[in-house]
């Protein structure tokens, strides 16, 4: 797996691909640079008389509902729709979907008539997108919930939406409903941040447009994952975020073989 890891990374900066994102000006600078440490490009085009012009040029796509507003609701069906038309994978990351009628309404609306490559939640936000009556507060994690539930829910919400679940936290969980790996790299001052999730859909996105599958989800997240243990400092939040940017531009193929934490499981056990 390592090597098919560090050959998904080494095709991304061959191939130097176009990533379209609309995403929540929070985060928007964040994103663009983890999408050019990695070795791709990125376009952070909004406007809806724009985007499927910008779209249909892109090598992926990905729509994150954070920060919602009317514009971006209208700019992400115009995406979407371009995406699925010309074949371009798109990553959908439902932000705040467990604590939003509005983003869950809109989220269940493209999946309904798109089909995302890739979708993306916390564990909160994954359970929200399989229990319609499930509710958090705010957009961060439910601590409570249970890894080994969330992965069968993950298999399930796989299998019907036939895409990619990456539901991330303290345990990121991949599955497209026949693998289910967990990858257990990470560190706690990664949520001390805003933005390293939405980071991480961007990361997801840029390995998708050159590689089609759930290796190229893993990848995100085993990059993003070793970044961040790489980045720990005692300096403050600041100082992390400057390390975190460092170390994504420079992990090198070594750094995935040291460090990687990763389990695949039989879904069957679960």
């Amino acid at each position: 797996m390592v090597k098919k890891i560090n050959k998904i990374r080494e095709l991304l900066k061959e191939k130097n691909p176009i990533i379209h994102s609309i995403t929540n000006p929070i985060s928007i600078n964040q994103c663009a640079n983890a999408i050019i440490s990695v070795g791709a490009k990125p376009i952070m085009a909004e406007h809806p008389k724009e985007v499927e012009e910008i779209t249909k040029t892109a090598n992926a796509l990905m729509l994150n509902l954070g920060n919602i507003t009317d514009i971006r609701i209208e700019s992400m069906k115009i995406s979407s729709k371009t995406a699925n038309q010309n074949n371009i994978p798109f990553v959908l990351d439902a932000v705040g979907v467990a604590c939003s009628k509005l983003r869950k309404d809109f989220a269940f609306e493209l999946l309904k008539k798109y089909s995302p490559a890739m979708i993306k939640g916390n564990y909160s936000e994954i359970n929200a997108l399989y229990y319609l009556d499930y509710t958090s507060k705010g957009v961060d994690t439910d601590l409570s919930l249970d890894t080994k539930n969330i992965a069968k829910i993950s298999v399930k919400l796989a299998k019907k939406y036939n895409t990619i679940i990456l539901a991330s936290g303290k345990i990121d969980i991949i599955t497209d409903g026949k693998r289910l790996v967990y990858i257990k790299n990470g560190t706690k001052q990664l949520s001390c941040i805003t933005g390293t999730g939405c980071m991480l859909g961007a990361l997801c996105a840029s390995y998708l447009s050159v590689f089609n599958g759930i290796d190229a989800v893993i990848t995100g997240s085993v990059v993003m994952g070793i970044a961040g243990e790489k980045s720990k400092t005692n300096k403050g939040n600041g100082t992390f975020l400057i390390n975190l940017m460092d170390n994504i531009s420079v992990i090198s193929n070594e750094d995935i073989e040291r460090y990687i934490d990763m389990e695949e499981i039989k879904i069957e056990e679960i």
